[in-house]
């Protein structure tokens, strides 16, 4: 059974920071093209961070380049999702996903197969 589990979510002020985890387990985690999307009510389900296999290739969304870091642990199998300078724009549910080693793989929520629960972020203003 492929179980992601997301965590560190919680309620910040603007400019504050938190950094979010995904621990893996049933897949072949090393194997895996892993990535956060975000999701506010009312709106679309977003792509924010991919990280590709090996971890030396990542992809942001516009909207938070310079502020969100995507990184993995493949011995932990968990990926890892750093926010800084947060903005009430931020203010979503959190997903961890995971998809095929796919060198071009988009970062689009229909190219990926595994998802978790969410971790809530709240930033105030």
């Amino acid at each position: 059974q492929v179980l992601l589990v997301e965590s560190g979510g919680g309620s910040v002020q603007a400019g504050g920071s938190l950094r979010l985890s995904c621990a893996g387990s049933g897949i072949a985690f090393y194997s895996m093209t892993m990535a956060w999307f975000r999701q506010a009510p009312g709106q679309a389900r977003e792509g924010v961070a991919l990280i590709y296999t090996g971890g030396g290739s990542t992809q942001y969304a516009d909207s938070v380049q310079g502020r969100f870091t995507i990184s993995r642990d493949d011995a932990w199998n968990k990926v890892y999702l750093q926010l800084n300078s947060l903005e009430p724009e931020d203010t979503a549910m959190y997903y961890c996903a995971a998809g095929p080693r796919r060198p071009d793989l988009p970062l689009i929520a229909t190219a990926f197969n595994y998802w978790g629960q969410g971790t809530q972020v709240t930033v105030s203003s």
